[in-house]
């Protein structure tokens, strides 16, 4: 009988599947169904400051929009303040006490000092992990990459000084050298790194001639990026690491451990398929072992990473050309009509 225990941060998970960030965790309900269908640990929705700061702002315009409607007023209402991350961190504080699997925490500031301030107050709800969601949308022509990743490094060792628990980054693929950064950001203090976010786009309705948001689930092939940088990064570095985006099956799971990933996140397969697709993904993921004789996730993680591989290319952009010169391949997969 295969065990699917492993570790991520020092967390002691009884298998590698992650419920990752996302609305899903908003009801308690819903929260136990994921525990009782296998979950090892739940992401807690991510706490956006751009988010409290745009309700303090509408707040503030609900509020004074009638002031001084006549000469002799000042306000209609007394002074009230918004509540800030309060009721995040009770929400956050319910589930912590709700289930028996670890909980991490989610965490998008804008400014040190917020970022700080709020990692503290999310330590104090008694959660196990903190993962800083650090993606950062370019505003500025003139400011240069490194500015970027120097201030993100900066925030990362202000947050790690103040904290005790265990701090994630969850980053994009948009750096130059994904490699660099993250290898920078493991000796600024980083304990694990969560490969990819998946970020949300505008797109354009062009009838009705405005920007939408679309609420984009991701597919299977998406996870190729993970794969990539993950079997490039197994044991390069002593953080953990935990893939993202793209992963449906345990079929998908076994690939990112085979690369090297300690453990992966789950979100839009349980959106198409129920929380019930979590115990499908462990069993799928418990036959595999045991149909290749693995008794330990341990026994066969980074067993396809590059440190392990023979073929030094398999990683690296000659596979690209590989495939291109193989393109006759895909015409007797999809002939021309």
């Amino acid at each position: 009988m295969s065990t699917l225990t492993t570790n991520f941060m020092g967390l002691n998970l009884k298998n590698p599947v992650i419920v990752g960030a996302s609305n899903l965790v908003q009801d308690l309900d819903t929260i136990k169904r994921l525990e009782e269908a296998g979950a090892a640990a739940i992401v807690y929705k991510t706490l956006f400051e751009e988010q409290i700061e745009l309700e303090r702002l509408q707040l503030s315009e609900e509020l004074n929009q009638y002031n001084e409607r006549h000469a002799e007023m000042i306000s209609l209402f007394p002074d009230i303040n918004h509540a800030g991350p309060r009721e995040h961190l009770s929400q956050m504080r319910k589930v912590v006490d709700s289930v028996n699997i670890p909980v991490i925490a989610s965490l998008n500031c804008l400014f040190e000092d917020t970022w700080v301030e709020y990692s503290k107050l999310i330590e104090q709800t008694g959660v196990n992990a903190l993962e800083m969601n650090l993606y950062t949308l370019p505003a500025d022509f003139k400011k240069e990459g490194k500015a970027v990743i120097n201030e993100q490094l900066a925030v990362i060792s202000e947050v790690k000084k103040n904290l005790k628990i265990p701090v994630s980054v969850k980053l994009s693929p948009f750096y130059t050298n994904v490699l660099g950064v993250i290898q920078q950001m493991y000796h600024a203090g980083v304990d694990g790194f969560v490969l990819f976010n998946r970020l949300f786009q505008p797109d354009i309705d062009i009838e009705k001639l405005e920007h939408h948001f679309p609420y984009n689930l991701s597919n299977e092939e998406d996870n190729r990026l993970a794969i990539r940088y993950v079997g490039m990064l197994y044991q390069e570095i002593r953080g953990s690491l935990c893939a993202n985006t793209g992963i449906f099956s345990g079929k998908d799971a076994v690939k990112m451990i085979l690369a090297g990933a300690d453990c992966v996140q789950v979100v839009s397969t349980i959106y198409k398929n129920g929380p019930a697709q979590i115990t499908k993904m462990l069993t799928e993921i418990e036959e595999w072992m045991d149909r290749k004789k693995f008794g330990t996730i341990d026994s066969f993680k980074g067993k396809l990473s590059r440190k392990t591989l023979k073929d030094p290319f398999v990683y690296k952009r000659a596979q690209y050309i590989d495939i291109l010169m193989k393109s006759e391949d895909i015409f007797k997969r999809y002939p021309m009509r």
